[in-house]
């Protein structure tokens, strides 16, 4: 049961990714075209690395992330990559230390952290301190903000709430939440909880879809509530149709919808649909037996 939602929660992340990518940056309300560029973004692709490193040392290390990434990196096998990544990126080849490298100030509060961080979600509680703080660490490879760490660890936590602890979906914005330093993740989180059960994604969207963290987050979490009630690739759709960061919103509502259905309830033709498709299976399922 918990490989089948491993494997849903990375697959969900990486099919949200390819399926809102050609949408990206588009203004909500849109119209969702089918599309057949299944290409995956550089946050799915840091991702990917992320489960490689844990599935070679059988636990998570920040130091052997980043060397994994370095290795993705001058491997070319990470495209497409955001400014922020790229420069944390090049300052990691260059030999300066993972804790430094990570983009700091006013336009570090991105979302990528968050998109990357579900593999952690398996491995780390971050009800304990110490584990708590090796999120934050892993977020600091690329966004040295606790803005984006507050984001990253609210994935985690709604990933856990409905993997371990039995959470349902529609309780989501409200437990994690209560799980939360005072933030704006945390503040918009609670402005969503409070619209009526009615209100379409296309009207939560403008509450913010950027690229921003406070933004993307929420609304991803938002949006995952519906997953007991609509099917998978129907849920994407819906997201990405509200517009904004199309491939970021729509990973991390598939990562966590994933998480709760599980890859068996993902429709096959659905998965076969990525670029390369048995790569991604391969490192995904290598990940998955570690748990």
């Amino acid at each position: 049961m918990m490989f089948d939602r491993v494997r849903g929660c990375i697959l969900g992340g990486v099919i949200g990714d390819a399926m809102g990518g050609p949408f990206e940056g588009q203004p909500g309300p849109l119209q969702f075209q089918e599309h057949t560029t299944w290409t995956i973004s550089d946050d799915s692709q840091l991702t990917l690395a992320t489960c490689e490193s844990i599935s070679e040392l059988g636990h998570v290390s920040p130091e052997h992330i980043a060397a994994r990434f370095v290795h993705w990196y001058r491997a070319r096998r990470i495209t497409g990559v955001g400014a922020s990544t790229l420069k944390a990126l090049r300052d990691l080849d260059a030999g300066l230390h993972w804790a430094l490298t990570g983009a700091k100030g006013e336009r570090s509060a991105g979302n990528g952290a968050a998109m990357r961080v579900a593999p952690l979600a398996f491995h780390l509680d971050p009800a304990i301190a110490g584990e708590r703080q090796i999120i934050r660490d892993v977020c600091r490879i690329t966004h040295h903000s606790e803005e984006s760490y507050v984001g990253a660890l609210a994935i985690v936590v709604a990933i856990r709430s409905l993997a371990f602890d039995g959470v349902s979906p529609s309780q989501l914005p409200t437990s994690v939440s209560q799980q939360l330093p005072d933030s704006r993740v945390r503040d918009r989180l609670i402005e969503l909880q409070q619209l009526p059960n009615e209100v379409s994604l296309a009207e939560a969207g403008e509450f913010g879809t950027t690229g921003y963290v406070a933004d993307s987050v929420p609304f991803a979490l938002y949006a995952a509530r519906s997953i007991e009630r609509v099917p998978f690739d129907t849920l994407l759709r819906n997201v990405i149709e509200a517009g904004g960061d199309t491939d970021t919103i729509a990973s991390m509502t598939g990562q966590i919808a994933g998480a709760w259905l599980g890859a068996s309830s993902i429709p096959q033709h659905v998965i076969r649909s990525l670029s390369n498709a048995h790569e991604i299976e391969r490192i995904v399922d290598q990940f998955a037996a570690t748990i």
